[in-house]
């Protein structure tokens, strides 16, 4: 690049598009590597090597190469949209730091685990103020229906409808909207934390966020992506939950995961037919397609003898019919 500005300037021009068609976006980790770029001083077309320099420079000191793999991978969509401008613009490969699984299993949240989850989170100070409140409804809102972060941080006032119970998420990941049904306790406890917020900043307008910061500049303005994403790292050195993902530590995406699979094994507890009701779970969290939501059956431990059973009800009718 030219100047170490115009990477950034490039950046948000992709963000801003993305954001349009409905994606969500890396736009931390995008930032990240723009502020890199300007710290060295390069000049000219981004190169793999400033790229790899990057991703080994996470600042927890992480020195798996899956980790770097993953950060890499979080720039090809920017970099790949950048080379119509400048197109000698390098995009990584998976021959730098190996070929990353496509999909790695989630760690699934114990009933316990979220609720040490939701009480840390309700202790949050300083006391007394909203903050404990916003987070404590903000994480139990994605575990009760599966909501992407970003689809939770993106509520306004007018998509919420407590009288029905029902949430409107407006052009989300694959730019579909969707209308999602919430359980009677997840409307009480939407209901609760609006009370108190609207005591603590006064009415909000129909269009004003939902989820709002408490505290200094960020004061009534919608949370972002990675302060939230902070205080759920604190929360979770507090807690010292065990690891029982292949990623490298619990995520707030675990909870989303969790909500698909403990859902599946209640249907399988209740005699439900899985394949009837697979295409009504798909469309409630907003998988485009339902393989997307049958992945779960053979990635996640918890699914697993699930998959067994119905592998092996198979076989069985196969050799009866052969017979």
């Amino acid at each position: 690049m030219s100047a170490p500005t115009s990477v950034q300037a490039r950046l948000e021009q992709f963000l801003v598009e993305r954001r349009q068609l409905g994606f969500s976006d890396d736009g931390y980790v995008l930032r990240s590597f723009a502020r890199h770029v300007h710290a060295t001083g390069h000049r000219g077309a981004l190169t793999v090597e400033l790229m790899t320099a990057w991703a080994r420079s996470d600042r927890n000191g992480c020195i798996d190469p899956r980790t770097w793999a993953r950060r890499l991978k979080k720039l090809r969509t920017f970099l790949r949209w950048l080379q119509q401008f400048e197109p000698r613009t390098e995009v990584p490969d998976d021959s730098i730091f190996g070929r990353l699984p496509e999909r790695q299993a989630p760690h699934i949240f114990s009933e316990g685990e979220i609720v040490d989850l939701l009480a840390c989170a309700r202790r949050l100070g300083p006391a007394p103020g909203l903050r404990g409140a916003v987070y404590e409804t903000l994480f139990g809102l994605i575990a009760a229906t599966g909501l992407r972060i970003g689809e939770a941080l993106s509520l306004r006032n007018g998509d919420i409808d407590l009288k029905d119970g029902m949430l409107t998420i407006h052009r989300t990941k694959f730019g579909k909207s969707r209308q999602v049904p919430m359980h009677p306790s997840t409307v009480d406890a939407l209901r609760r934390y609006r009370w108190l917020r609207d005591m603590a900043e006064g009415p909000p307008a129909e269009d004003s966020p939902f989820f709002v910061g408490t505290r200094g500049r960020r004061r009534g303005l919608p949370l972002g992506n990675h302060q939230v994403h902070r205080v759920f790292r604190d929360l979770r050195q507090q807690l010292g939950w065990g690891n029982r993902g292949a990623h490298h530590a619990p995520r707030i995406h675990d909870l989303r995961h969790t909500f698909v699979v403990r859902r599946i094994v209640q249907w399988q507890a209740q005699g439900v037919d899985i394949d009837q009701a697979m295409l009504s779970l798909s469309t409630y969290v907003g998988h485009t397609m339902v393989t997307n939501t049958y992945w779960y059956l053979s990635a996640v431990p918890e699914l697993m003898a699930l998959a067994a059973g119905r592998f092996e009800s198979f076989t069985v009718r196969q050799e009866v019919q052969d017979a």
